[in-house]
């Protein structure tokens, strides 16, 4: 792909909500690749133009972290739409399904939160199915959708060959390939050993590539009628992969597996963060030309009109823990090769053509923001943490070129952000100009959500990326860092999607965000 030059957006208002966490009447227990664009017609009513969800990227095996992929590149199987499928069609559609298959969509549909392992049990038969009836009806062989099969493995193939190989093994060698589990041959990409294994194993090969092509498909349509609805999606690019993925095993050189990567201790984490995954090794990628790392740039900037980069200061300099238990270190060790490192990786990211932005948040040194400028990439401004001491900055005076946001996944919803302030804390927040008529109460009134909602409409900043979660004033929270429970990753909104629109007082809030966006020129 050649170099171009990223979209320019003008002073806008989105919204940040999950993909699992969409709720559609014919979704199979979480949201699916078409409710993207289902969701536009509400938002075009509350006059948010940008949508952005969570990495879409297959999630390792028994994880349900969207932040620990099995691939850079593949899509998350779970969220395809079986509707959409034509072989799902052939094969007689919901009704095919036996009777206890239809009381587990019940529930499924139903539940409160994502059943990740039900939905993934669940459909994941039914897209065996659907890929044998591909087969067995020739379909595979001679037709329009074979030849548009045949062109997606030769465009991805760059990613595809081994993944799908790399998906195959997994079935026959559940375990992590890096752990000993695997045939050694295998581990180490014997050549003559996986030609073998690629011969062997042409059938699951061949099923794993055709899920990949049906959700790139969905992608790509959803993201088409999205755009025509006048609504942009925004995708996330993880930091790194899982240590067990496809990109792990493929390019052992540019990684380390004697050490993790994660955050250093700061006041939220007094022992910092472990997120168990491989670090870079930065000099092998540099003398590279970071090809992964443009690639991985390029297959966003291919499915997204804008791209948050997660866990920036990551490429700057990633703070490595060795696991021989020996002192963590930051690689680069030093801040002029740490700038250097970061704005070659940004503005390789950027020549993708997609308007890039930059998580920016944690433990961060003064030199990332200000790099981060001179690349002209954004990076977030998150209202709790904009502050000088116990003095809140004013949003008004927020730069152009950044994300204002009340909060990200990792936090706590608004409501409960809000009560959990100390009176001092809430008073200093009074302070800010559209809050001052707030009364520092305790409770998390309707003047106040929509005071602080006020607040960050009318920052300085270009791009305004709230939760859904608060702009509703709703509680759920997505995920707590540093934790494994079943509550993370699964929150699902319990309005439907289709009700956001025509539910008396859903409707009410989409028409006044939308007010509070033309008085503050984001709609």
């Amino acid at each position: 792909m050649s170099s171009r030059e990223p979209i320019q957006l003008e002073r806008c208002a989105g919204v940040l909500v999950p993909l699992f966490s969409l709720r559609t009447a014919g979704s199979w227990g979480l949201g699916e690749l078409p409710d993207l664009a289902r969701l536009a017609p509400w938002m075009r009513t509350a006059g948010l133009r940008v949508a952005m969800t969570l990495p879409l990227l297959e999630v390792a095996l028994g994880q349900t972290s969207p932040y620990s992929a099995l691939s850079a590149f593949a899509l998350e199987p779970a969220f395809l739409a079986l509707d959409e499928i034509e072989d799902f069609r052939e094969l007689g559609g919901e009704s095919a399904l036996e009777a206890d298959e239809s009381s587990e969509l019940d529930r499924l549909r139903q539940s409160e939160q994502v059943d990740w392992n039900g939905v993934r049990r669940l459909k994941g038969r039914w897209l065996r199915r659907s890929f044998d009836r591909f087969v067995s009806s020739g379909a595979a062989k001679d037709s329009s959708r074979a030849r548009d099969l045949a062109s997606f493995r030769e465009q991805e193939r760059g990613w595809l060959y081994d993944y799908g190989l790399f998906r195959a093994l997994k079935h026959a060698h559940p375990d992590s390939w890096w752990r000993g589990a695997w045939p050694a041959e295998l581990a180490r990409r014997n050549p003559a050993s996986l030609a073998r294994a690629r011969e062997r194993h042409a059938g699951d090969i061949a099923f794993y590539e055709y899920l990949q092509w049906l959700a790139h498909r969905q992608l790509e349509a959803a993201r088409a009628e999205a755009r025509r609805e006048g609504v942009l999606l925004a995708g996330d690019l993880p930091f790194m992969v899982a240590e067990d993925s496809a990109d792990a095993w493929s390019r052992q050189a540019e990684l380390r597996f004697d050490a993790t990567v994660g955050a250093p201790p700061d006041d939220y984490s007094k022992e910092g963060q472990d997120w168990g995954l491989p670090a870079y090794r930065w000099d092998v990628m540099e003398r590279g030309g970071y090809e992964w790392l443009r690639r991985r740039g390029e297959s966003a900037a291919g499915a997204f009109d804008l791209v948050r980069v997660d866990h920036a200061v990551g490429f700057y300099r990633t703070y490595t823990r060795p696991r021989d238990g020996s002192a963590p270190f930051f690689s680069p060790a030093r801040e002029p090769e740490q700038i250097h490192q970061g704005e070659a990786v940004f503005l390789l990211l950027r020549s993708g053509g997609t308007f890039v932005f930059a998580e920016d948040l944690g433990s961060v040194p003064k030199y990332v923001r200000q790099s981060l400028t001179r690349v002209g990439v954004p990076g977030f401004r998150v209202l709790r943490w904009e502050k000088d001491a116990e003095v809140y900055r004013d949003p008004g005076e927020w730069p152009a070129l950044s994300v204002a946001t009340t909060g990200t996944h990792d936090t706590d919803p608004l409501p409960t952000w809000w009560e959990s302030l100390p009176l001092a804390e809430r008073a200093a927040v009074c302070k800010l100009p559209a809050l001052q008529a707030v009364e520092t109460q305790r409770h998390f009134t309707p003047a106040v959500h929509d005071a602080l909602l006020e607040t960050v409409y009318r920052s300085g900043s270009r791009l305004l990326l709230p939760p859904m979660q608060d702009l509703f004033g709703w509680r759920e929270r997505v995920n707590v860092p540093g934790t494994v429970g079943e509550a993370n990753w699964t929150w699902r909104m319990r309005p439907a999607v289709g009700d956001l629109t025509w539910e008396p007082a859903l409707a009410e809030r989409a028409h006044a965000l939308r007010r509070l966006g033309e008085q503050s020129g984001r709609a």
